[in-house]
């Protein structure tokens, strides 16, 4: 079966960085469209960033921009979030998701979900 693990997450300070991990497996990863959502409490899940399956495409949250930085790794079918400028905003649950799709930013397009992994950025 399909299986989505992040880590990666953690307690940092305003400014910091931090990168996310996913690791993918029961999937053929280099087909798949990954994504990183994120769900802060009382807030709807947000979409963070996106990679195309070749890695060429990707796109971002306008809350990210130029902040953070998606990649992966077909050798090791991981899939990373590289976190810059930290803000106590980002402070959210961090889900990484995959689809079939060519291009993916909304949350019902993905079809797979990993548990997540808390981010808290303290101020």
């Amino acid at each position: 079966q399909v299986q989505l693990v992040e880590s990666g997450g953690g307690l940092v300070q305003a400014g910091g960085s931090l990168r996310l991990s996913c690791a993918a497996s029961g999937i053929t990863f280099s087909r798949a469209t990954m994504g990183w959502f994120r769900q802060a409490p009382g807030k709807e899940r947000e979409f963070v960033a996106g990679i195309s399956r070749s890695g060429s495409t990707t796109t971002y949250g306008d809350s990210v921009k130029g902040r953070f930085s998606i990649s992966r790794d077909s050798s090791q079918n991981t899939v990373y979030l590289k976190m810059t400028s930290l803000e106590p905003e980002d402070t959210a649950v961090y889900y990484c998701a995959t689809t079939i799709a060519r291009q993916a930013s909304t949350a019902g397009e993905y079809a797979y979900w990993g548990q997540g992994t808390q981010v808290t950025v303290s101020s």
